[in-house]
């Protein structure tokens, strides 16, 4: 569990309080992604979360709560390469996460070892912070 608290912020919050709430919100999102933990993955997620792959293909929620259920995928290394994390924010309820990621694995016993960039967008609910939209790249050569 991140240091930093996931529930609902501050009436006005400070910029930086955000950017480093938000930090680490999507560093908590890819360790449970890389768990296959679902109930934190679903926890984060808006109920409205659609992610763009590079090729133009959406996933939906649903998609991925379901891919951490079923272990379809496997994790060796999911994460945020150090030191490549940029959180932006626009007013206080809106706030996006660039980074490159790299993930290595099986997907249903295929092998798959990649870096790709993402943008996650967060935005401000009554809950506090959710993970509403993504864009990855395709993986890089």
């Amino acid at each position: 569990m991140s240091a930093f608290s996931v529930g609902a912020a501050p009436a006005n919050p400070a910029p930086v309080d955000d950017r480093q709430v938000v930090a680490a919100l999507d560093i908590e999102y890819q360790a449970a992604v890389k768990r296959n933990d679902f109930e934190t993955m679903d926890r984060i997620l808006h109920p409205h979360f659609v992610l763009v792959r590079g090729d133009g293909r959406v996933v939906t929620r649903e998609d991925i709560v379901e891919g951490a259920r079923s272990g379809a995928f496997e994790f060796e290394v999911q994460d945020e390469i150090e030191g490549t994390q940029i959180v932006r924010t626009w007013g206080d309820s809106t706030a996006v996460v660039t980074a490159l990621l790299w993930v290595k694995g099986t997907h249903m016993g295929e092998p798959f070892d990649r870096r790709v960039w993402f943008s996650d967008t967060y935005v401000r609910t009554g809950e506090g912070w959710r993970y509403a939209f993504a864009q990855v790249s395709l993986p890089l050569p």
